[in-house]
C-alpha cells in the first residue's frame, strides 16, 4: 500500500497500515529535484525576502543525494498505523499501547506543515515511562493522526474540513477506539484543535495540553496602552514577535486563506516549491534555523508529497478564515488546559487564554521552538506529564 490515499466506502473499519512508496515514485522526486530552475537572490539579503537561496540549495542537494527514505520509512514502519473513514475522509493514525495497563489515552495533534513525524521522540517515554527513568503512573496509550487532509491521511475531496470539523472526527476516532476517557495535546494547528476537542467532547477529554498556541490566546489588533503597561517584560517580548510574525512572516496564511488553489500548483508540482515554502515555517522557523533536524524535516515533507496534500492541508486555513464561527466568541471551556511556552517562537499570553479557556497549568520555558516535540523532547515529554498527573 502507498500513500495514494483514495476514500473507501464509509464504515466503522479501521484498516491496518504500512508506508511502502513505489521506487518509481522517489526516481521521478530526484529527477525533479535535479532539473530545479534556481531564481536569482540578492547578495546578502539571507532570509529578508524568504527562504534563503544557499539554504534551499543545499538542503535540496541532501534531500537529492543523502537522504534515505526507505531508513525513515523502515523506522516509521515499526509502529502500528491505520486507517479509518470518518465523516467521507480517510484519517491516518499511530496507535501505540503503553504496556502499564492503567496509561491514559493520549491523543497527539499537529499543525501545518506538520504530521506525526514531530512526535516520533516522545512516543517511547511518554508509552513506557519506565525504560526512560520514568514512573508507570505516567504512562500513556498514544494515538497519533495525520489531521484529515494532512499527510499519510490523503487529501479531502470536499470543502468545509475546518478545525472544529477536524475535532469531531478526532472524538469520532477515540469513540471508534473504544476510549470513553483521553487526554489532548495538541500545537500549532493542534491547538486549535485540540481546544476545540475539549469543548466538543467535554465528558470524555480529562484535560487539553496546548504549545504554539495562537487563536485564542493571542490578541488581534491594537493592544490599548493601559493593557500593555500591565504586561510581563516576557508577555511584551512575545506581544512583540506576535507583531513582527503578523508584518513579515504571515504572508503564506494570508495566500492559504485565500487562493489555496493558485498556490497548489507550484507546490503540488516542485518538490523544491514545497521544500521552501515549508522550510520557512518548520525548518527555519525565523530566529532558529536549523534547529529541527533536517532529515526530520525532509520526513515529513515526503509525507505530504506522495501523499499529494500540499493543496488539501492548505486549503484548512481557506475554510477557517471563511467560517464564521470560527471566528465568534466562544463560551467558556469547562476543560482543564494546560500551556506550555517555548522561548523562541511561542506567543501565547496567559490572560486572552482564560478568556475561553479553562487555564489551571501554564509553564514557560528558556528553550525550544515551535516544534518542542522535535528540538526540546525532554520539555515536551515533562510538561505533558506534569499536567495530566492531577487529571487522570
Amino acid at each position: 500500500m502507498n500513500t495514494r490515499i483514495t476514500n473507501v466506502a464509509i464504515s466503522n473499519e479501521i484498516r491496518p497500515y504500512r508506508i511502502e512508496i513505489p521506487q518509481g515514485e522517489l526516481d521521478d522526486l530526484n529527477h525533479r529535484l535535479a532539473l530545479t530552475r534556481w531564481p536569482d537572490e540578492i547578495s546578502g539579503s539571507g532570509w529578508n525576502y524568504g527562504a534563503s537561496l544557499s539554504f534551499v540549495k543545499e538542503l535540496a542537494e541532501h534531500w537529492r543525494t543523502s537522504f534515505d527514505w526507505r531508513k525513515q520509512e523502515a523506522t516509521l514502519n515499526e509502529y502500528p498505523q491505520f486507517t479509518t473513514t470518518i465523516d467521507g475522509a480517510n484519517i491516518h493514525f499511530l496507535h501505540i499501547k503503553s504496556p502499564e495497563p492503567n496509561a491514559l489515552p493520549l491523543l497527539l495533534v499537529h499543525g501545518w506543515p506538520g504530521s506525526p513525524v514531530e512526535f516520533l521522540d516522545l512516543i517511547g517515554p511518554l508509552t513506557d515511562p519506565t525504560s526512560y527513568g520514568g514512573d508507570a503512573a505516567d504512562a500513556f496509550h498514544l494515538v497519533i493522526p495525520s489531521i484529515p487532509g494532512f499527510g499519510l491521511s490523503g487529501p479531502t475531496t470536499e470543502a468545509g474540513w475546518t478545525v472544529s470539523r477536524a475535532a469531531r472526527a478526532f472524538a469520532e476516532l477515540m469513540t471508534r477506539l473504544g476510549y470513553e476517557r483521553y487526554a489532548v495535546q495538541g500545537g500549532d494547528m493542534g491547538a486549535m484543535i485540540a481546544p476545540e476537542l475539549g469543548r466538543a467532547a467535554a465528558p470524555h477529554v480529562v484535560g487539553v495540553h496546548v504549545n504554539a498556541a495562537t487563536i485564542g490566546f493571542v490578541p488581534f489588533g491594537q493592544v490599548e496602552e493601559d493593557v500593555l503597561a500591565t504586561l510581563t517584560d516576557a508577555e511584551k517580548v512575545r506581544l512583540a514577535r506576535l507583531g513582527h510574525f503578523m508584518q513579515e512572516r504571515f504572508g503564506f496564511n494570508v495566500i492559504q486563506s485565500t487562493r489555496p488553489q493558485t498556490l497548489a500548483y507550484g507546490l503540488h508540482d516542485s518538490p523544491v516549491g514545497w521544500l521552501a515554502w515549508a522550510c520557512e515555517l518548520f525548518y527555519g522557523f525565523g530566529d532558529a534555523v536549523g534547529a529541527v533536524d533536517r532529515d526530520r524535516f525532509l520526513t515529513n515533507l515526503m509525507l505530504y508529497w506522495f501523499s499529494g496534500t500540499a493543496n488539501s492541508s492548505a486549503r484548512m486555513y481557506y475554510e477557517g478564515a471563511h467560517d464564521p464561527l470560527a471566528w465568534a466568541p466562544k463560551d467558556p471551556s469547562p476543560t482543564p488546559v494546560g500551556v506550555a511556552v517555548f522561548q523562541l517562537s511561542d506567543v501565547a499570553i496567559r490572560r486572552y487564554g482564560e478568556q475561553a479557556n479553562n487555564i489551571v497549568h501554564w509553564t514557560e520555558f528558556d528553550r525550544g521552538t515551535h516544534f518542542p516535540a522535535i528540538d526540546a523532547p525532554d520539555l515536551m515529554i515533562g510538561d505533558i506529564r506534569a499536567f495530566f498527573r492531577n487529571l487522570k
